[in-house]
């Protein structure tokens, strides 16, 4: 009996022993866990904080601008393909434009791919009230479109347009716009780059035309964003949200706001804009695996396949490729003159081609182009002349 009350005893205190190990260790992970979310949420912060400099505050941007920014509807006619065949069909357009002030008057800017044939185009106001809206100016090039609203001036809250001249890549910004149909939705984001090129759909089967001088940014943008304001921390506008990429993330595009200020006074006047220059040629950017193909040891510029006929460019007698080759599964021309400069600034490819001729140039000027052909290097001087229509 004695050995069993001990025994009994024995296991009795190992029990004990258990539970008070168990409510220490009970209290060693509640105390760690508290640190952990104490630190872990102190790192969060600091992460948000490094997300959203200090000053950039996107809820007041929100309050003092989401009033300016104007959901846009309408009709137009569309191939659309049924399953049997090709038919023409009235489509239903919802996106985004915001409101501008101009030389005393009103105007909603929006982009071209919006208001393109637009029929009974309508203008909603966040507070609900809508109004029609005439289409007074479009350019295709630039994919800017130009909405004069037919509503009362208290129904209308001009955004400021800044010089996005000024843009650094990093820097903080905010789109605009009613996605999906979600009226007045805001997203945060940072400038990823400038200075891309983008091709837009003509929807005819063709390639499409080539956008310049576009900024990349990541905020969150879907189909109905098209049109909508990206913003500063100063809530001025620097640019007009134009795409994104089907499945990707974090990677949108938008007109710079230096674009709409250099054709909002022809886009009102002529209702068209028909400045954009023109070299002429088809190009493809090098990189070392080309460079190697071509016997060269530039690795930048664009290296022309072919030059359109009757163009500036094969006025100006620049060199096409002639030989064919395959590196990795594409094929490229060599032997044409590749473009390594303009007036003295270095072309490192295709983009920076497109948005120098687009920044910096008008049809009908002459410019020094910089040219490595056969390996020796030459200027050629160019009249730059003016951009065939898209349709072209």
């Amino acid at each position: 009996m004695p050995r069993g009350r001990a025994g009994h005893r024995k296991t009795r205190t190992i029990r004990v022993v258990r539970r008070e190990t168990f409510v220490a260790l009970l209290v060693v992970v509640v105390v760690l866990g508290s640190l952990a979310a104490y630190y872990g949420m102190a790192y969060y912060g600091m992460a948000l904080s490094a997300q959203k400099p200090s000053g950039f505050d996107s809820a007041e941007i929100y309050a003092n601008s989401s009033r300016s920014v104007v959901t846009i509807e309408g009709v137009r006619l569309e191939a659309v393909d049924t399953g049997t065949g090709i038919t023409t069909t009235w489509v239903g357009i919802y996106a985004s434009g915001f409101v501008i002030e101009y030389s005393g008057s009103y105007y909603v800017v929006t982009n071209f791919h919006v208001v393109d044939s637009l029929v009974n185009t309508t203008l909603t106001f966040s507070n609900g009230d809508a109004y029609s809206g005439k289409i007074v100016g479009v350019d295709a090039y630039s994919d800017l479109g130009i909405v004069a609203p037919q509503a009362p001036p208290d129904e209308l809250y001009p955004l400021e347009l800044s010089p996005s001249s000024s843009l650094r890549v990093g820097e903080p910004v905010v789109a605009i716009g009613n996605p999906y149909g979600y009226q007045g939705s805001i997203t945060y984001g940072i400038v990823s780059q400038t200075g891309r090129t983008i091709s837009y759909d003509t929807g005819s089967g063709s390639t499409g035309y080539p956008i310049a001088d576009v900024i990349q940014f990541s905020a969150p943008i879907n189909p109905g964003n098209s049109g909508g304001p990206l913003l500063t921390a100063d809530g001025k506008v620097v640019g007009i949200t134009t795409a994104g990429i089907t499945g990707a993330e974090g990677l949108g595009f938008a007109i710079p706001s230096d674009t709409i200020i250099r054709e909002l006074p022809s886009l009102v006047a002529t209702g068209k804009y028909t400045k954009h220059s023109y070299l002429g040629i088809q190009g493809m950017d090098m990189f070392y695996q080309l460079a190697q193909a071509e016997g060269t040891n530039v690795t930048y510029g664009v290296l022309i396949q072919k030059t359109v006929a009757g163009s500036p460019a094969a006025q100006a007698g620049f060199r096409s490729g002639t030989t064919n080759i395959d590196i990795d599964g594409q094929s490229y021309l060599i032997g044409g003159d590749l473009i390594i400069s303009i007036n003295g600034t270095r072309i490192v490819n295709s983009d920076s081609l497109s948005t120098y001729l687009e920044r910096n140039t008008l049809p009908g000027e002459k410019v020094a182009i910089g040219i490595i052909r056969a390996g020796t290097y030459i200027v050629i001087e160019v009249t730059l002349g003016t951009r065939p229509p898209p349709s072209s």
